[in-house]
């Protein structure tokens, strides 16, 4: 038996993904797949790439923005609540002049806006609260 399948069976509450990425015949523009899926990323324009797609930064907050969303519907049908409908505006900051680590480029700052319609107030700040501690 090999060692990942034997993990998978020991270990339910673990996930395995799997991503990849190749550089296209325009410069700065990337094509990256998952599954059989397919997004073209764009580096940045003040990097002398496209800028037309989404850029890396902008990709990344997509994908938290929509784990997210989905967090916030499971933790509702965990708690037997309507599922809500869920908006949620993320902005990021990243300042090259003031950098978290000299060695890695991080957000400076990450700002999560949530609009949930479908559940009461208290209810939907506890479902904040919940993806907050996930």
């Amino acid at each position: 038996m090999p060692l990942l399948y034997h993990a998978r069976m020991t270990q339910p509450n673990v996930r395995h993904y799997e991503v990849e990425a190749r550089s296209t015949e325009t410069f700065g523009r990337v094509l990256c797949s998952a599954r059989n899926h397919h997004v073209i990323v764009d580096g940045p324009v003040q990097n002398g790439c496209p800028g037309e797609a989404l850029t890396p930064p902008e990709a990344f907050l997509s994908g938290v923005a929509a784990c997210g969303i989905e967090l916030v519907e499971v933790i509702a049908r965990e708690l037997s609540l309507p599922v809500p409908k869920v908006h949620l505006r993320m902005q990021g900051v990243v300042d090259r002049d003031h950098p978290v680590r000299p060695d890695v480029t991080l957000f400076n700052s990450v700002r999560l806006q949530f609009e949930i319609d479908g559940v009461t107030q208290e209810q939907a700040a506890d479902l904040v609260d919940r993806f907050r501690k996930r």
